[in-house]
């Protein structure tokens, strides 16, 4: 027994050897690589853990118990109680508003991101250049800084206070655009659109049938980024919108916490139950569609991040 399990660990180790010579890994640097992505593990994992956690305990054992300890299951079910007492149970409203605007925006996003990333990587035509300049300007200046010149010419229209003050805006994804036009200009074959072209397609059908099935990856990863932006929406949202009853989760979670006595004891004496557990939960509700969309689209993420990196 001992005989068969040193020739199995010996042959372990050999293929160990190999493989770390094949990608020209020291034992050294293998320790070193696992110690620093556990690093990493920890330094992002632990929030997370506790912002799942948190909603399991009452605001004395968010205190006296280990911050990655577990209260009971019962404890969420009052947290959620909770937060359908604030307000009349504003926060289904929050949840509502929030897959309509992301879910909108992300659509319509897509929809334009895609051929207008096409049409700047294959078309030669005046202002070309201009709005490459404008998509590369739009990424780099903040988003906070056109927020002002957003909300006047909304204004200007009375889209003001109505949903489409918080999708219009994302709708047109600049860094998506860049995205598609880099992808587009170093992976589309010319000599294959140059025989389409010869065969007889139009430019609608090069698009349709050459274009668009060759960017799935693309159109995953630009979906996730899209929704990611548009999920998390504070700034654009909580300019736009005057209607507590239209705020999406994020405007919706500043909201809560500056009026509940979890936060400022100044107003304990108001009659909210509100517990830094309640507000965890609803931190976690924002996360939870995230991390589900990632898992699901991980293979479209990887892919589409790599799409454009290698030139045909």
């Amino acid at each position: 027994m001992r005989t068969m399990f040193g020739i199995g660990f010996g042959s372990w180790w050999k293929e160990q050897q190999l493989h770390r010579r094949r990608n020209g890994l020291s034992l050294g640097g293998t320790i070193i690589r696992f110690v620093l992505l556990l690093i990493f593990a920890l330094f992002f994992g632990l929030p997370l853990l506790w912002l799942v956690l948190a909603p399991t305990k009452n605001e004395n054992q968010l205190y006296n118990l280990g911050s990655i300890s577990f209260g009971s299951w019962g404890r969420i079910g009052e947290a959620w109680d909770h937060l359908l007492g604030f307000n009349n149970a504003a926060i289904l409203s929050w949840i509502t508003n929030s897959i309509f605007y992301t879910i909108s925006a992300v659509i319509l996003s897509v929809i334009i991101v895609v051929p207008v990333g096409y049409v700047l990587a294959t078309m030669r035509f005046p202002g070309r250049g201009l709005i490459l300049t404008l998509t590369l300007i739009t990424m780099i200046v903040p988003g906070s800084a056109l927020v002002l010149p957003l909300f006047m010419e909304l204004s200007l229209v009375n889209l003001v206070d109505t949903p489409w003050a918080v999708i219009l805006p994302t709708a047109f994804f600049p860094f998506g655009v860049y995205l598609a036009f880099i992808f587009y200009a170093t992976s589309l074959p010319t000599d294959l659109l140059s025989a389409a072209k010869v065969d007889g397609c139009n430019e609608w059908k090069l698009f349709q049938q050459i274009a668009l099935p060759l960017a799935v990856p693309l159109l995953g990863l630009l979906a996730f980024l899209s929704f990611n932006a548009n999920w998390n929406n504070f700034f654009l949202p909580f300019v736009m919108l005057n209607q507590d009853t239209m705020y999406n989760l994020p405007v919706g979670l500043a909201t809560l916490a500056g009026v509940t006595p979890a936060l400022h004891p100044e107003l304990a004496q108001t009659a909210s139950p509100m517990v830094k557990g309640d507000l965890a939960l609803v931190g976690l509700i924002m996360s939870l569609p995230v991390a589900l969309v990632f898992i699901f689209a991980q293979r479209f993420i990887v892919s589409g991040s790599l799409a454009g990196s290698i030139k045909e």
